[in-house]
């Protein structure tokens, strides 16, 4: 099978392992963040979805303005080489954090140097994930044969969640203090990691990089604006991840506000999430058999606005009368409704897996080699903008006066245009390439 030979190859196992090991501590520090936050320092509903939302933006926001020069040097140097740098900074700036939870942790300067210190060390690790993130599948057309680009694909894809899920659990459940040196371990072993990837060298011309931050993120947009289908792959999973920055920012202060549970929980929530999209991911690839299609996109996403609506359906099922200490895991689990949210969210999150994987696998096959970066950094930033977007729409709907479960629902109107924006796509999806510049 030619998903487990690849996890065999030195050609792919190292960038797997240094992908997983960064998704992890990012969530590992982000959760663990923002829970402590949520959970140890605000009591008030609006000030916990407001925090999750501006720790969100702040993660997202170094997509949009530093996208453009991420796939510039992608395409323009040795994709290990930077690999190897990003990784190197990260033990730096995953520090600040670790200083900003310890003295959160402590009770010291909390709101005046605590929390700033904290999310400015998130906004810097949005800043390492977007010099990573054209490179993780681009990189794969280099490494890879055409027929493993699919399943490489989905392999980076689902690792990426079960380590978003392995984060996302842990920071739950383990003490902040414990959180601090696990995140301080895994930046070290990340580093190691990624001293082990086989060289990338530049595959085309080498041209001057433009650091003007607007006019080549300008020219970027207008670049993948030139193939229509390779638009219409990057607006669909721009929605895809707007609907998921809906979903993500809610999660906590839902779990907290209308489940009245714990932490766990919310943590609980997360995990389920990224379970399915992991599954998804890695169904995908056995349904297509390694072919590049969007076939399965429209149906996937209509899917994940149904469950949608159903978990929408369930949440107003919850009793709304509990009161005294939150629920843990087990008293949560004890309500025969629990199991029943936790496998709409299930199904909404394999739907989604089966929807973003191809998409990705476009980006890095109907290009050439030499513009394979620019084309995921591209897609970075007008996806990372829709997130930002997802975020202030959900501090908007907070602002109004919306109720929490009521907010989900935003997402099922983005699902119905992501798949007519998925079903244009599998119409064109055979027409010839247009040049990216």
């Amino acid at each position: 099978m030619t998903t487990l030979r690849l996890l065999r190859r030195r050609r792919f196992l190292p960038l797997f392992c240094t992908q997983l090991l960064n998704a992890f501590n990012d969530n590992l520090y982000k959760t663990a963040m923002v829970l402590f936050v949520v959970y140890a320092i605000y009591s008030d509903p609006d000030a916990e979805t407001a925090f999750s939302a501006v720790a969100s933006a702040l993660f997202i926001a170094p997509f949009i303005l530093l996208s453009a020069i991420a796939g510039q040097l992608a395409d323009m140097r040795d994709k290990a080489k930077i690999i190897r740098t990003v990784k190197l900074c990260e033990i730096g700036l995953m520090s600040l954090g670790t200083i900003g939870l310890f003295l959160a942790w402590k009770g010291l300067l909390v709101n005046t140097l605590a929390i700033p210190l904290m999310l400015l060390a998130l906004f810097l690790a949005g800043v390492q994930s977007t010099f990573l993130g054209p490179i993780k599948y681009a990189i794969l057309p280099q490494h890879l044969r055409k027929g493993e680009v699919l399943a490489g694909t989905g392999l980076v894809e689902a690792g990426t969640y079960l380590a978003i899920l392995l984060g996302t659990i842990i920071a739950g459940w383990i003490p902040v203090e414990a959180a601090i040196v696990l995140i301080l371990a895994t930046a070290l072993v990340g580093y190691a990691s990624s001293r082990n990837i086989p060289a990338a060298p530049a595959l085309g011309e080498v041209e001057p990089i433009d650091w003007n931050i607007v006019r080549s993120s300008l020219a970027l947009v207008r670049s993948a604006k030139k193939d229509r289908v390779i638009y219409l792959a990057i607006i669909s999973i721009s929605v895809f991840w707007m609907v998921g920055a809906i979903l993500f920012i809610q999660f906590p202060p839902l779990a907290k506000n209308v489940i009245h549970a714990s932490k766990e929980v919310a943590t609980l929530f997360i995990v389920m999430f990224s379970i399915g999209i992991a599954i998804g991911s890695v169904i995908i690839n056995q349904l297509l058999k390694g072919e590049v299609s969007a076939r399965y996109a429209p149906a996937s996403v209509v899917g994940m606005g149904f469950f949608i609506v159903l978990f929408y359906l369930f949440v107003r099922q919850w009793p709304a009368d509990l009161e005294g200490s939150f629920l843990t895991v087990p008293q949560f689990l004890a309500y025969p409704l629990a199991w029943v949210l936790l496998a709409v969210l299930l199904f909404i999150s394999i739907a989604g897996g089966i929807f973003v994987v191809p998409l990705y696998a476009f980006l890095t096959t109907r290009v050439s080699g030499d513009k394979a970066s620019r084309t995921i950094a591209a897609t970075n930033m007008i996806s990372s903008t829709f997130m930002v977007g997802g975020a202030v729409l959900a501090m908007a709907m907070t602002y109004i006066g919306l109720a929490i479960a009521e907010q989900v629902l935003a997402s099922v109107a983005l699902c119905l245009l992501t798949s007519w924006a998925a079903r244009k796509l599998h119409a064109e999806e055979h027409l010839p390439s247009a040049h990216f510049d």
